[in-house]
């Protein structure tokens, strides 16, 4: 299985975030893509490439114009009015506001946000967008007849929706390569989510469409980031009906329950008879993930991969999240190599 990466993302660093009441090191830091290189250069896994460069349309297939440009523009806006160190917003756009996104780049910062974990540095931009390469190049392996590839995405991306960022997330690489593969032919795409964090972005840009299956293991949304979004009787609307499973799981959930979830995910995607699979992968369902409440062990990621190679579809694997840096290697390779013993 080859993997693309880019060192691009090393630009995104130095910014904090809002954590238990005080600003602290994002957890969402470039040594977890070291981590991970390392356990897939010593597992042997594949060859590792850099990404080809795409432009800006597979982007607005998925996200809005306006936002587009403003991640484009963000840190010159920052600098231009005074900011340093790092870009936060203050203030947010809230029930009874006008969604305009108005001159000061204070007040874009809260239009195109909807939390305080999506910070911008000079780098920022640079790495956001070479993520997005990262996701085409591997979704165009998988297109052109490669039975799997792994895009090795920093910063993640499954929490962006189509005109706002959160949750570390700024464009949703996922979504991106899921509509790629629609535009290229496939008439039927599925994305399985198996981060910790509901992919409230990736459901919302898809939910109101029928080719496009989105299935989604995560916290319970009534304890667990994002809240808003990730029930269980959010199942699709309009051409979507029916095309949106959420899993829901509480607190502490160990493999006995995920495992069960996953079947009946993975049984959902096999009746609904894609031509392809994205897999956003987050590892964050880790039993020691710093900011999560999952209880998975490293041999059970192995077993997830299996589980994925049983569907027989062409995949896509998407990096998303895993914040236990020590063992983020060893939970992806693990995941991948399942996947690749068992399809």
């Amino acid at each position: 299985m080859k993997t693309i990466y880019s060192d691009d993302h090393r630009g995104h660093d130095g910014a904090k975030e809002f954590h238990l009441g005080q600003m602290v090191p994002i957890f969402e830091m470039p040594r977890r893509m070291d981590m991970i290189l390392e356990r897939l250069r010593a597992t042997d896994l594949g060859p590792i490439e850099a990404p080809a460069r795409f432009g800006d349309g597979p982007i607005l297939a998925v996200h809005a114009a306006d936002y587009l440009d403003f991640l484009k523009q963000a840190w010159d806006l920052w600098v231009a009015e005074g900011g340093n160190d790092f870009a936060l917003p203050y203030t947010f756009v809230g029930h009874g506001m006008r969604h305009k996104a108005p001159r000061s780049v204070h007040g874009r910062l809260g239009r195109y946000a909807f939390d305080l974990a999506v910070p911008f540095v000079a780098g920022t931009w640079q790495a956001v967008r070479s993520s997005v390469d990262v996701a085409l190049t591997a979704q165009k392996l998988v297109a052109d007849g490669a039975r799997a590839a792994f895009a090795l995405c920093r910063p993640p991306g499954h929490h962006a929706m189509a005109d706002m960022g959160g949750g570390y997330c700024y464009l949703n690489n996922a979504a991106i390569a899921a509509q790629a593969f629609r535009d290229q032919g496939a008439a039927r795409v599925a994305v399985l989510d198996v981060d910790y964090h509901h992919g409230n972005g990736t459901q919302s840009i898809f939910y109101h469409r029928g080719d496009i299956l989105v299935v989604s293991l995560h916290g319970d949304p009534e304890q667990e980031y994002p809240y808003y979004l990730g029930y269980a009787d959010e199942t699709g609307a309009q051409e979507g009906a029916g095309c949106n499973m959420n899993l829901p799981m509480p607190w502490g959930t160990g493999w006995e329950a995920y495992g069960e979830a996953l079947i009946a995910g993975v049984s959902r995607i096999a009746n609904f008879r894609a031509d392809a699979l994205v897999v956003s992968l987050g590892v964050d369902t880790f039993k020691e993930d710093p900011i999560s409440h999952f209880r998975l062990d490293n041999e059970h990621y192995s077993r997830i991969g299996e589980q994925i190679a049983g569907l027989g579809l062409p995949s896509l694997f998407v990096m998303e999240g895993g914040y236990a840096v020590e063992d983020i290697g060893i939970n992806t390779a693990n995941v991948l190599s399942g996947f690749e013993q068992a399809a």
